[in-house]
């Protein structure tokens, strides 16, 4: 046969053999090209098929069976073990450490509270039933709904954190709710703890208040392991030592229901830690008699009957301490009760959240002892002294007129438009020296030493803003609380910066530009100069200690919690920096000390009446300060009372300065305020009655 004849058949399926048997076959597959015999279903493979298929039919069956079985037979028994076995994690509140003062006394502690929470995945799904729900809640804990619809929205719904809607309800709302529980899904109430102030408003705004952290500061805080449920120091020491005072939190858990009921009893897991002790320079003695320095200054001023000091309504006292820069106290008026906080009373809270009250309630959130800013008046002198001493322009006994106005002419012998300055004291006439002129608080001497400055020459510079730079002003002392202000130091390049064809389009070109009048003005700390009475206080400390510039700061250290058994272990010490020494002629710097002692002392004395018979030798200096001021019923330009100095005049231990906001005359409502802290501080009283005198 030929090949052609045998590939032909293949193709075909056919054989030789089938042929001759008469019988013939088709292959189970298809023929393949190449290969002679197709594969075949033989009986041994669909045996094999048969067993696996019967296999696979009884484990599905096995499967579906149990399925069935699970679902249908024991479906209500796993759902409700389900329900029954969720596992919550409750974070446990650590106590915040308290915070003393220099003696030990405990400012700020805590009280054990019930705290009202809300848990976002228990509350009610649809809208009208968890608005009923609120509205309920609402009517029992005295919040409004749209308060606490709020705190849901800032916290995001997140289930896992409760949101606090009460910090701390009454035993009878909390026992109230207790029993109602059911009627409340979501509500939990959980033991917390409030801050306690004992001595109520005293320091409020140094130590500042504790509350939940809000969304801007959890996003700042959380790499720090901070929770958006978690309270924090808002403002004060509160804020600036939290990270001591806060301690650490625990973690317990509990199983619940759907309900988020316990099911067991709570199973802690981890202790909270409670946080230390932080413990301040201030002397709660001395602060309360400077507190209550400000309200007998301000009721002096009332008496006074001087031309607007009925608008005597605020102020700030700063005592110091002029060998470290320990503050001893830092009080401010008006002030508040830290405790506001946590009762969230509306009225209450509204002089400190409300800008609109706030403003009717003269600020009472503001420290003005760091953060309120003052033309310094004539309590600036012994800086013009300082300078013009070290710049040569007069020396310590050189005399100048002391009259009741000051000229400045030009070449020509005429007076110049706006250069006729007064004296505080109209009718004096006489010749000074530089002792004499502070004692007096001779407005035309100083006028003469500014106008002095104002001609040197432009290769100088500016002479007196640098010493002034130098003794700490126009930039923050750095104490360790927030909120402080530099104040300002006015110069030739602030002028052009401030008044530019954008903020002054009409009289930019003479405003911008630093005449004779802004040199003599500053030299008596008016016109555009502003401190704060802290940056005062630090310069009279540098008077009292030879010349080193101290860095204020209210923090001594950290402490483990006393107890009865032990005292708390000193962990941290807030050592001060070194304090900067400024090179001050010693001679120049007696000349100044002996003027402030004249001024307190002295026959021209402007405190002498106040301070002459005090046991213990006191120097200062009243200063009356001019400032625009804008007031409910009234928008002009009212007297800013104030007064500085220190003793024992030959080795001080305290500084202080007041202001009296709207007070008159330095030895008017000032004067009279300082000697309460003196008194305090050395438990002595004046010989003689003190009176309060119309002086600079």
């Amino acid at each position: 046969m030929s090949s052609r004849t045998a590939r032909t058949e293949i193709r075909t399926g056919r054989s030789r053999g089938a042929s001759t048997n008469g019988s013939s076959s088709r292959p189970f597959l298809p023929p393949t090209p190449g290969i002679a015999e197709p594969f075949r279903l033989t009986p041994q493979l669909a045996l094999r098929i048969a067993i696996l298929g019967g296999i696979a039919v009884a484990v599905f069956g096995v499967l579906f069976f149990r399925l069935w079985a699970l679902q249908v037979l024991s479906g209500p028994q796993y759902l409700n073990a389900a329900l029954n076995n969720q596992l919550r994690t409750i974070p446990l509140e650590a106590q915040r450490g308290p915070v003393l003062d220099r003696e030990g006394r405990a400012i700020v502690d805590n009280r054990a509270a019930t705290a009202v929470e809300l848990w976002t995945a228990d509350l009610p799904k649809k809208w009208p039933a968890r608005l009923n729900e609120l509205r309920r809640l609402s009517g029992i804990i005295n919040v409004p709904v749209n308060e606490m619809v709020a705190e849901l929205k800032k916290r995001g719904g997140d289930p896992a954190t409760p949101v606090i809607v009460r910090e701390s309800v009454h035993r009878e709302q909390a026992q109230y709710l207790q029993e109602r529980a059911l009627d409340f899904p979501g509500v939990k109430l959980a033991p917390t703890y409030l801050r306690h102030y004992p001595y109520q408003s005293l320091a409020a705004q140094v130590l500042g208040s504790v509350g939940l952290i809000a969304p801007e500061q959890y996003q700042r805080l959380r790499h720090k392991g901070y929770r958006l449920s978690d309270k924090i120091g808002q403002g004060g020491i509160e804020a600036r030592y939290d990270a001591y005072l806060r301690g650490k939190d625990g973690l317990t858990q509990v199983r619940v229901d759907a309900l988020g009921r316990p099911r067991t009893r709570p199973i802690t897991e981890l202790n909270p830690t409670p946080g230390e002790a932080v413990r301040l320079t201030l002397d709660m003695n001395i602060q309360r008699a400077a507190e209550r320095g400000i309200r007998a200054g301000i009721a002096a001023a009332h008496a006074s009957n001087c031309v607007g000091c009925w608008a005597a309504n605020g102020g700030a006292i700063v005592a110091l301490d002029p060998r470290d820069g320990s503050i001893l106290a830092l009080a401010s008026n008006p002030t508040y009760k830290p405790s506001v906080f946590a009762s969230r009373d509306p009225k209450k809270l509204a002089p400190l959240l409300n800008p609109r009250v706030a403003r009717e309630d003269n600020y009472p959130a503001v420290d003005r002892a760091i953060a309120g800013v003052y033309p310094a008046g004539s309590t600036f002198k012994p800086v013009t002294a300082l300078a013009a001493l070290e710049e040569r322009l007069v020396s310590p006994t050189e005399p100048l007129p002391c009259t009741g106005v000051y000229h400045v002419y030009d070449k020509q012998g005429n007076v110049i438009p706006g250069g006729t300055f007064k004296n505080w004291d109209p009718f004096v006439s006489q010749q000074m020296t530089l002792p004499t002129a502070l004692e007096a608080s001779c407005d035309t001497y100083f006028y003469e030493l500014g106008y002095r400055f104002y001609k040197l020459p432009a290769a100088r510079r500016h002479p007196f803003q640098e010493w002034a730079a130098r003794f700490g002003f126009g930039h923050a002392t750095g104490i360790d609380l927030p909120g402080e202000l530099p104040g300002l130091l006015p110069t030739p390049e602030w002028r052009q910066a401030t008044y530019t064809p954008k903020t002054d389009p009409t009289q930019w070109r003479v405003d911008s530009l630093w005449k004779p009048g802004d040199s003599i003005q500053l030299a008596i700390g008016q016109k555009d100069l502003l401190v704060t009475p802290l940056q005062m206080a630090r310069f009279y400390a540098l008077i009292a200690n030879g010349g080193r510039l101290v860095q204020p700061h209210v923090a001594a250290d950290v402490e483990e919690v006393s107890t009865k058994q032990a005292p708390g272990r000193l962990l941290h010490s807030f050592a001060p920096p070194p304090a900067s020494t400024v090179k001050i002629d010693p001679l120049y710097l007696d000349t100044v000390r002996r003027g402030l002692y004249q001024a307190t002392h002295g026959p021209y004395g402007t405190s002498t009446s106040v301070f002459g018979t005090f046991p213990i030798p006191i120097a200062g200096k009243t200063g009356t300060a001019e400032k625009s001021a804008s007031i409910p019923g009234f928008t002009g330009k009212l007297d800013q009372s104030e007064w500085c100095g220190y003793a024992p005049t030959d080795a001080p231990t305290i500084v202080v300065c007041a202001v009296i906001e709207n007070g008159g005359h330095g030895g008017t409502a000032a004067a009279p305020a300082a000697l309460k802290v003196f008194e305090a501080y050395f438990k002595a009283h004046p010989t003689q009655v003190a009176v309060p005198v119309k002086s600079d």
